[in-house]
């Protein structure tokens, strides 16, 4: 092969390798480093950690989860889908102070249906689903994660005495609550007032 051959074709390996890198740098411009960090806030430094530390690995995934559903735009929610929303909730709550175990499952449907009903990935795809969610409900989508391993954990143990503490699952519904709250309030408008409080914060449920 003549020199002038082997210079073209290191020329075509060159370009073919740009082209092939110029959508991940520009994906990292666009979504990479602070920009990230600042879009997903407690999401980003959780996915660093359950990356086991590798910031390029956690932030490959951040970027693609943008990528994916950054375009989504909510359906909203009418009142009666509101109040229906909230009458499950309440009735969520009230089945914590005897059955915590019922109420974390019942806490993790209630997200998923209402995610749907928002427009999110259907509850049956949870990992799709929390991905989305996490794009544009980053403060509050660790409620979801919490809920949804609790009752998991709830489903296997469940003919055991083990699983999770009463503590361990009201927590997680604390933080499910936050979420709940965005998914069914207009944007600007709070939750407070709208749900039934949670009361039973002080109270001791059984552990069954």
């Amino acid at each position: 092969m003549s020199t002038g051959m082997i210079v073209l074709t290191v020329i075509v390996a060159v370009v073919i390798i740009a082209a092939a890198a110029s959508p991940v740098l520009r994906g990292r411009g666009r979504h990479g480093g602070s920009g990230l960090r600042r879009r997903f806030g407690p999401e980003y430094d959780r996915t660093v950690a359950l990356h086991d530390g590798d910031t390029e690995a956690a932030e490959r995934e951040l970027a693609e989860r943008v990528e994916r559903h950054g375009g989504l735009r909510e359906r909203p929610l009418d009142q009666a889908g509101r109040e229906h929303y909230a009458a499950r909730w309440t009735a969520v709550q009230e089945h914590f102070v005897e059955s915590p175990r019922q109420a974390v499952a019942e806490a993790d449907q209630l997200l998923a249906d209402v995610a749907a009903a928002r427009g999110y990935p259907d509850g049956g795809r949870y990992e799709e689903q929390f991905a989305a969610l996490s794009v544009h409900h980053a403060d509050h989508v660790d409620g979801y994660r919490q809920v949804h391993r609790v009752a998991r954990a709830g489903a296997r143990d469940a003919l055991t005495e083990a699983g999770s503490g009463t503590e361990e699952m009201r927590t997680a519904l604390v933080g499910a609550r936050a979420l709940f709250d965005d998914l069914t309030h207009p944007s600007g408008e709070t939750g407070s007032g709208s749900h039934t409080p949670w009361a039973f914060n002080r109270t001791h449920p059984k552990e069954g």
